[in-house]
């Protein structure tokens, strides 16, 4: 199974209640993309912050996760978001997750989150602990 279908196949509930849509992964590069449903606004009809973090949280932990060794685990340990733009309801956001460090114990992912035009709405960076297999 390739990685863009380990990741499709992974029950993970929040990210399916947030509607988190996985477009293309690998070891080096995670995609994905979010409706902006009134559900997940705040007002005026736009993305909430909360919203955007859960959205990236998840892309990376699932990056995280393609880069792991057998029988380990992840968590998010620190997590940073700078808001520069509203998306608005109605609209698909595109989250791509890079790495920015890949260790054994660490791990550091950088989350763009763009409207489908290209316009930066969040950037994110989230450091995610490698849980060793006990």
């Amino acid at each position: 199974m390739d990685e863009l279908e380990t990741l499709r196949r992974t029950s993970l509930p929040f990210a399916a209640l947030l509607g988190v849509e996985y477009l293309s992964a690998s070891k080096e590069r995670v995609t994905a993309e979010l409706l902006v449903r009134d559900e997940l606004c705040t007002r005026p009809a736009v993305l909430h912050g909360g919203a955007i973090m859960a959205f990236a949280d998840t892309l990376g932990a699932a990056a995280a996760v393609l880069n792991l060794p057998d029988g380990a685990g992840t968590t998010t340990l620190e997590s940073k978001t700078n808001f520069l733009a509203p998306a608005p309801a109605g609209i698909k956001v595109i989250g791509e997750t890079t790495p920015v460090h890949r260790g054994r114990r660490t791990m550091v992912w950088q989350t763009r989150v763009a409207t489908a035009d290209g316009r930066l709405v969040a950037l994110v960076t989230q450091t995610q602990m490698v849980l060793e297999k006990s």
